[in-house]
This record gives C-alpha cells, sequence and structure tokens, in this order.
C-alpha cells in the first residue's frame, strides 16, 4: 500500500512549487491534477511512464476511488492541487475515505495566490502602523459563508482583504466594501492566474471603476483580489518606518544607537 500525498502546486509557475512538491511529483507512481486550475507545466517534474489523469470531469466519489485504487498498486501518489492544499480545497473530504482505508496521507504546502498576486503586482500585504492584519475570504455563494463571518463585517475592519473566488461578481465586492466604509476611489488590484507563464495579467483601478476595467479585459476566473490601505506604498515617502532596522530600536543582536551616532 503507498502514501497519497496532497501537493500543493502553487499559483502556476512551474519553478514556484517547493522543493518537496517537485521531488514527490518526480517519485510519483500517479498523479491526479485539476486541469481547469493547475498549470500544465508543473507536470514537467512527473517522471516518464507516470500515470497522470485529469480530475476536472470527476466528482468527487470519483477522485476518491482513483486516489484510493491508485494506492493500491503505487507507492507514491500524488493530488496535486492549486495553491495551497489547505486553502479553499476539499483536503478533509478526500482524506477522511483515505483515513478510512488505512492509507497513510502526507500534506506539501503549496505558495498561495495571494502571496503570487502581492508579488505580481509588486505591492506588500502589511504596512507598518497602518495595517498589520490579512484576511482571506470570499463572497457568498454555492458554498455559504457563516453568518458571523458576514463580507460586510469582515470588510468594515478595513485592513488588507484577499478576496478569493468572487472575481465573477466583482461588482458585488466593490459595492459591499463601499458600503462597509472603503472610499470609491480606494485603489484595487485584481491579478488573473498569477505567475502563468504567458498568462498573468495584473488589472488596477478603484473601487469605482474595477468592475468595469474586469469587464474590459475579459477577467471573469482565476483571479484573486486584493484592497489594502498598504497599496502603492512603494510610491509613498510619509509612511512610518518598520521598527526592523531602526537604529534606535534595540534588538537581541544589535544595540541601540543613540540618534546621530557615527556607524562604521
Amino acid at each position: 500500500m503507498g502514501k497519497v500525498w496532497f501537493v500543493g502546486a502553487g499559483p502556476g509557475a512551474p519553478d514556484l512549487i517547493t522543493v518537496r512538491g517537485a521531488r514527490l511529483l518526480s517519485e510519483a507512481g500517479a498523479i491526479l491534477y485539476t486541469g481547469s486550475l493547475v498549470a500544465k507545466t508543473v507536470l514537467e517534474w512527473a517522471p516518464e511512464g507516470c500515470e497522470i489523469a485529469d480530475s476536472k470531469s470527476m466528482d468527487l466519489q470519483q477522485v476518491t476511488a482513483w486516489l484510493l485504487e491508485r494506492a493500491q498498486r503505487h507507492e507514491t501518489v500524488v493530488r496535486l492541487q492549486t495553491g495551497d492544499p489547505t486553502l479553499y480545497g476539499v483536503l478533509a473530504e478526500l482524506a477522511r475515505p483515505l483515513d478510512e482505508a488505512g492509507i497513510p496521507v502526507g500534506i506539501v504546502s503549496g505558495v498561495s495566490s495571494a502571496m503570487a498576486s502581492a508579488a505580481a503586482a509588486g505591492e506588500c500585504l502589511t504596512l507598518p502602523e497602518v495595517t498589520q492584519t490579512v484576511i482571506f475570504t470570499r463572497l457568498s455563494g454555492r458554498t455559504q459563508m457563516p453568518e458571523r463571518e458576514s463580507f460586510a463585517s469582515l470588510a468594515a475592519h478595513q485592513c488588507t482583504l484577499c478576496i478569493f473566488l468572487s472575481i465573477e461578481r466583482i461588482q458585488a465586492v466593490a459595492d459591499h466594501l463601499i458600503a462597509a466604509g472603503w472610499q470609491a476611489g480606494a485603489p484595487v488590484v485584481v491579478v488573473h492566474k498569477a505567475t502563468w507563464p504567458d498568462e498573468e495579467l495584473v488589472l488596477r483601478g478603484t473601487l469605482q471603476d474595477i468592475a468595469e476595467r474586469c469587464r474590459e479585459a475579459k477577467v471573469e476566473r482565476q483571479a484573486l483580489i486584493l484592497v489594502s490601505p498598504a497599496l502603492g506604498a512603494r510610491a509613498r515617502t510619509a509612511t512610518q518606518p518598520s521598527k526592523l532596522y531602526d537604529a534606535a530600536f534595540p534588538r537581541r543582536f544589535r544595540p541601540a544607537r543613540p540618534s546621530g551616532a557615527a556607524t562604521d
């Protein structure tokens, strides 16, 4: 009996998968990936003769059956998932039948599209004394949001919001944010297929016009919405500097230096 690994493929670029994830792909006897979400270029790590299947037309029962059957024949089976397997996936539902069958399960983290999107746009998710909190969320849809996590209540914090699985309702996202107290002119970044070779697209706008910009660019799926008071920080000169490298701020390996003191 083999082991089933849930491996995060990362956001899309084949060299953004982790070293551990790439190694497991290179050792796999069977790989099941989601063709509608995972860039095929990631499969370049698979060895010759590896059994590879696309799960985009499978339901949950079929995916589970595939993994169970291949684990009887291969030492290493990989379920390759977009981003990180622990975020907005069905890891628990897929792992439960494997647990019941006594099949070992492993999980390998992947780079989330939230981080990849911020990097693609050249932005920071946090900024000293501006925002130190990042919320990963989505609009309520077929998967209902718990009442205590309503989008309106989360938006009211006016910290960094990484909004997943909501691009097809971008106007509703903007309307909710404005209703929660954000200014209509607040900047927004939308990143479509972050890091995907030759397919990445970064759109910039405001809450007032971002929906129209997305329509013009025909961005309707596989995009992350980033709203934050930290957006555009690189162009600001009046922001509060971080204490991390402040010469007057003592650290374990660096004593404080009085203001104006000479440096080596």
